[in-house]
């Protein structure tokens, strides 16, 4: 991954959110940085009996999430915006969700405690790693998945639909739907039941 031509007319948000080489220390990217990480500070400051503001901050961090959906703080994300969270899914403590890339999880989605989704990716040359140069991949979770406890997903995976990821299982790469998924990196290790 080499850095990008100077002459490149994109910002560097343009840049992130087509999954390009960007640098992540600009000024726009900061502002919405910022905003997202105070929307979060209050979202996990909050207890379980003030579930309406917890609802409110929710909506208002997140670019969707859908009806009876419960992400119990802390919840940790880059800018929220670019995360989509369908109905009744719940997440336990300690979700990470760095949404440098788009972040889509489905309906009826049940995600374990300490869970990361990683979308950002770096160079592995010295060079542009070492000034600062940063890409995405998105990463979606299909509906009715369960990720167990302490499980990473990286950059680009797509879990399917029904499919189990074991209790810290690293995902490196495309998950089928109706599978369960454990080791590291995780490969499938059965169908799931009807």
């Amino acid at each position: 991954m080499a850095a990008p031509a100077d002459d490149d007319p994109r910002s560097m948000r343009e840049r992130m959110l087509a999954g390009d080489l960007y640098i992540a220390d600009g000024p726009e990217i900061a502002e919405q940085l910022a905003a997202a990480q105070d929307l979060m500070a209050a979202y996990n400051a909050t207890t379980a009996r003030q579930g309406q503001l917890r609802r409110h901050l929710l909506e208002s961090l997140l670019g969707s999430v859908g009806e009876a959906t419960e992400i119990r703080p802390p919840f940790y994300v880059d800018y929220g915006s670019y995360i989509s969270v369908g109905a009744r899914t719940f997440a336990n403590y300690g979700l990470v969700a760095l949404d440098v890339a788009a972040i889509s999880i489905g309906d009826d989605v049940q995600i374990g405690p300490n869970v990361q989704l990683l979308t950002p990716t770096h160079p592995v040359a010295a060079g542009p790693r070492r000034d600062k140069w940063e890409a995405a991949l998105p990463i979606t979770i299909g509906d009715n998945v369960w990720l167990g406890g302490g499980a990473i997903v990286l950059p680009g995976v797509t879990v399917g639909a029904n499919s189990v990821v074991g209790a810290g299982a690293v995902v490196t790469r495309d998950v089928p739907p109706d599978v369960v998924v454990v080791g590291s990196p995780a490969r499938v290790v059965r169908a799931v039941e009807p």
